[in-house]
């Protein structure tokens, strides 16, 4: 084969394959919408969602000016006292110093 005979095949294929990629592209552009990139979103607990409206309605209600009637309170949080974290800090800490001990012993 002559060199022109070469250039001339290779200018062919380089034209074949870029109609395939102009064809997988329009079928890409085409599907794209539906083959996408889907989310999948957390779904809450009918309680949670119940949780967030009724902390809704509770700040509506505050800020409308005391419109009660609808308003379910929110339970307050549950706290630890002070002494009771001192307690257990107290607690982890003779833990902790037991295992550093039994790692220098050993």
């Amino acid at each position: 084969m002559k060199m022109i005979d070469v250039v001339q095949h290779l200018k062919n294929e380089h034209d074949r394959l870029t109609k395939q990629i102009q064809a997988i592209s329009a079928a890409l552009v085409a599907f794209g919408a539906s083959y996408g990139k889907q989310t999948t979103r957390r779904r809450l607990s009918a309680a949670a969602r119940a949780r967030i409206a009724a902390a809704q309605r509770a700040r509506w209600a505050k800020f409308k000016g005391g419109h009660k009637e609808n308003v379910v309170t929110m339970p307050p949080k549950k706290s630890m006292s002070a002494a009771a974290r001192k307690k257990i800090s107290a607690a982890q800490k003779a833990r902790w110093a037991k295992i550093k001990a039994q790692k220098r012993s050993a």
